[in-house]
């Protein structure tokens, strides 16, 4: 993968959830949500000046934050900085 984000940015991976719940009940891909957290894999100059948020660390985000991009058959998000609720 070669790809920098620019400016404020960070590119995340989706952590998937569990596919069942606490009790052993399946929940159903139309059912599911898409995953609140995901793994940082790039991050910009601006951001790794800053030193807020690093490869590697584990994050949440905002439901509708960010842009898909699909990369060498994977799907990441491109999202700003401010888009990040925390780190994990």
């Amino acid at each position: 993968m070669t790809f920098k984000p620019l400016g404020k940015r960070v590119l995340l991976e989706r952590v998937e959830e569990a596919t069942t719940t606490a009790t052993g009940i399946i929940i159903p891909d139309n059912a599911k949500e898409k995953p609140l957290s995901g793994i940082v894999r790039a991050v910009s100059p601006k951001v790794e000046e800053k030193g807020l948020v690093k490869v590697g660390d584990k994050v949440v985000f905002g439901k509708y934050a960010g842009t898909e991009l699909t990369l060498d058959g994977k799907t990441y998000l491109v999202m700003n900085l401010d888009d990040l609720l925390g780190i994990l």
